[in-house]
């Protein structure tokens, strides 16, 4: 966990795998909403109406079991790294941020995903980051397996 300016404990998670595939596909491969699906808990994922692709400002929308996430893409450096920030969820969640960095690493893409959040009180605050925390970092890792497994074959 992370301390914010006003103090309070943030969950951080970080999952990093390296892919045996150009940084290219792998870029493209997790840009793309859909392929979040990879992750059993994610039912459906796809661009909000009105955006077909990635860039500053397009916007994504989630279904997972029992939440919603509205992410807006907040920084794109293809094929480098770009970042996410949730504006919207049900139940609610402050979320500081998320990054994916893509670096050549030998024959493949070493992917660094990280994210921070905080659940509030009025939605179960610290318990629900206790049951939401190992979700999420399983699912960053899911997502990733799935990214390897379509591209490494």
């Amino acid at each position: 966990m992370q301390t914010t300016d006003v103090g309070v404990l943030m969950v951080q998670l970080q999952v990093q795998r390296t892919i045996a595939a150009s940084p290219e596909q792998v870029f493209d491969w997790l840009t793309d909403p859909a392929n979040l699906t990879s992750a059993p808990l994610f039912l459906r994922a796809g661009w909000a109406n009105g955006f077909s692709g990635p860039n500053v400002g397009a916007t994504r929308e989630i279904i997972m079991l029992g939440a919603w996430l509205r992410e807006e893409i907040t920084a794109y450096d293809a094929p480098r790294s770009y970042s996410y920030l949730v504006v919207r969820s049900f139940p609610p969640a402050e979320h500081d941020g998320g990054t994916l960095t893509f670096t050549p690493s030998g024959g493949g893409t070493h992917v660094d995903w990280v994210s921070a959040y905080t659940i509030p009180t009025r939605a179960g605050g610290k318990m629900t980051e206790a049951v939401t925390s190992p979700l999420f970092r399983s699912s960053f890792r899911a997502i990733l397996a799935g990214c390897a497994k379509a591209l490494e074959s």
